[in-house]
């Protein structure tokens, strides 16, 4: 199975996910200033909430895959707002993407808010959650 990693990440909540899923994997976990050259079985694909919105960068991300994605395993962290799911499945339906119903989530610390996360159980659940995935 050909798969990638790909993430945004402002405050390094989302990097610490992206660079477990890595461990897990055995895939670099590359930023989103990185394009998708070849086609990918699984995308996972990291982001976090802004503003109760994924960043402009991320939206930006997607409008330009132009390869073939087989599936698209979301992951993300937000202080407030659970998960980026609904945000990104609506931009990967406009490209005819498809997504996982699984994701991965955690709260991500900001500023006092969440202290410490992702912290170590979550980076060992993101982990094993990325070895399912990669089962299939």
């Amino acid at each position: 199975m050909k798969a990638a990693i790909r993430y945004y990440t402002r405050g390094g909540n989302t990097q610490k996910l992206a660079l477990a899923i890595s461990k897990a994997t055995g895939l670099p976990a590359e930023t989103i200033d990185v394009p998708l050259l070849e086609d990918v079985d699984l995308l996972f694909l990291g982001s976090s909430v802004y503003g109760f919105d994924v960043d402009n960068q991320v939206k930006q991300f997607i409008s330009n895959i132009d390869v073939k994605v087989g599936k698209v395993v979301n992951f993300s962290t937000a202080c407030m707002v659970k998960s980026t799911y609904k945000q990104v499945a609506k931009l990967l339906a406009e490209k005819n993407i498809p997504m996982a119903k699984e994701e991965f989530y955690c709260r991500g610390s900001f500023g006092p808010m969440h202290k410490g996360r992702p912290n170590q159980q979550d980076l060992h659940e993101a982990e094993a959650f990325a070895r399912k995935m990669m089962e299939g």
